[in-house]
């Protein structure tokens, strides 16, 4: 039979054979993050459209060519006519919930994580999907360079947890609004010079943003911005103390870094210091994490003015890159225990017992197919059970049974009736200890 759809192009199912990766960086990066003091916060899959033409940048090719935006109609006298994006990125929907919120109200620094999916119409290729998911985190209310190598370093524990150990961090400064207006002077008489040779996207930006120019993907304009003025040449006295100390900062806690003048980051909210890590062992797309400064963010969406900074780490690029490292995951959890039966009284006795052992957190199987009991061994074989019990009439009259440790094949006579919980995580947990279940449900973890 044809398959009558298809996932569209540029995203991407994740099997359960597969969502045990996810898990892994999920939960290493959540962790982390918690112990940095980072609260999650979750906030819509689409916003107005508004809200990342002003924080992303009009004249980003975020905005211009990749953006999927919809014009709804209205249902509610207009209340719900408009035009929705779905988001691209995580650092403008979380600074509008954060505004919108209050929650800059409270002690400040505020730290916020979040763990989302991002859309883009892009060329698909290995690393870049039009789906993809972020993991990201957000500090207001800071402007020290303090802040930048905190957030830094934590991302640098991430990686590190994660096994990811052949990355480059890049770091760079692209100053204030002050700095950049002299900045734009120098660069639109550059590529003013060559504007002949520019793309059209590229003239529009000549006049409107020429820093958006050194971020362009045409081979020609990267040609060209190559020998470009570079920022950190045109920062003011207060940009490049900050700049320096974040490199001290940075090499007092033994974190690498490369001065990368080049690195403007996609997006137009960024300010001061913007960072990328980089890995060779994934191909072309190889930044692993973005992140920077964006002090005038939430005041150009409507707030207080507010130091803030963030970053975002693509969890696709992050699995590749693992896996061609033959990094570890945390398991998959695997099943604890199956229980066989042979004919309909023990299928009714195996249920209840299933449900006393799953309401005290272990993972527990039945037949529930009518598989012969020859066929329900071999099942819990293949779902890699640690144990295996079989129920006949013998055994429930008795109320005992033999608990088989798939394993090593030892064999232990547990009680079916009020002490069974008991008897059973007795023997899981001695058999856990002695380093032949080596993946007992209750013991994951990091």
């Amino acid at each position: 039979m044809e398959l009558i759809a298809q996932r569209p192009n540029g995203t991407k199912d994740v099997a359960p054979t597969e969502v045990y990766k996810w898990h892994t960086i999920e939960r290493i990066a959540a962790e982390t993050a918690e112990c940095c003091g980072f609260k999650e916060i979750r906030f819509p899959t689409f916003e107005n459209t508004a809200l990342f033409k002003r924080s992303v940048g009009d004249t980003t090719d975020v905005v211009q060519k990749e953006m999927y935006t919809v014009t709804a109609k209205s249902r509610d006298n207009g209340k719900d006519s408009g035009e929705f994006t779905l988001r691209p990125e995580g650092t403008a929907g979380a600074a509008r919930a954060v505004v919108e919120n209050g929650l800059l109200n409270s002690a400040l620094p505020l730290k916020v994580f979040y763990i989302i999916s991002c859309f883009r119409h892009e060329k698909v290729q290995k690393g870049r999907l039009r789906e993809f998911h972020q993991f990201g985190a957000e500090m207001y209310g800071s402007a020290d360079a303090g802040a930048d190598a905190e957030v830094i370093a934590m991302v640098a524990k991430i990686l590190d947890r994660l096994g990811i150990d052949n990355v480059e961090l890049m770091i760079n400064s692209i100053g204030c609004p002050k700095c950049r207006a002299e900045y734009h002077k120098a660069l639109k008489e550059y590529f003013s010079a060559r504007k002949d040779e520019l793309c059209p996207t590229c003239l529009d930006r000549l006049e409107r943003n020429p820093m958006r120019i050194l971020d362009c993907k045409s081979p020609i304009c990267q040609d060209i911005a190559k020998d470009a003025p570079l920022i950190l040449d045109f920062l003011c006295e207060d940009c490049s103390a900050h700049f320096e100390k974040l490199k001290r900062l940075l090499g007092e806690m033994g974190i690498g870094y490369t001065v990368d003048p080049h690195i403007v980051r996609g997006l137009d909210y960024y300010t001061k210091t913007v960072f990328e890590f980089v890995t060779k062992d994934i191909g072309a797309q190889g930044t692993v994490c973005g992140g920077g400064r964006y002090d005038g963010l939430i005041e150009q969406i409507g707030g207080n003015p507010t130091p803030a900074l963030g970053f975002a780490m693509g969890i696709e690029r992050l699995i590749l890159t693992m896996d061609s490292k033959g990094a570890q995951y945390i398991p998959d959890k695997k099943c604890d225990l199956y229980i066989a039966s042979m004919d309909e009284d023990a299928q009714t006795k195996a249920a209840v017992l299933v449900d006393k052992l799953r309401s005290e957190g272990f993972y527990v199987e039945f037949d529930t197919v009518g598989r012969g009991l020859k066929a329900q061994m071999k099942y819990a074989d293949k779902i890699g059970a640690a144990f295996a019990i079989v129920l006949g009439s013998n055994e429930i009259e008795s109320g005992k049974a033999m608990l088989k440790n798939m394993a090593t094949g030892e064999q232990t006579e547990i009680s079916l009736g009020d002490k069974f919980v008991d008897d059973f995580s007795n023997v899981a947990v001695a058999n856990m200890f002695s380093g032949t279940l080596d993946d007992f449900s209750m013991g994951n973890g990091i």
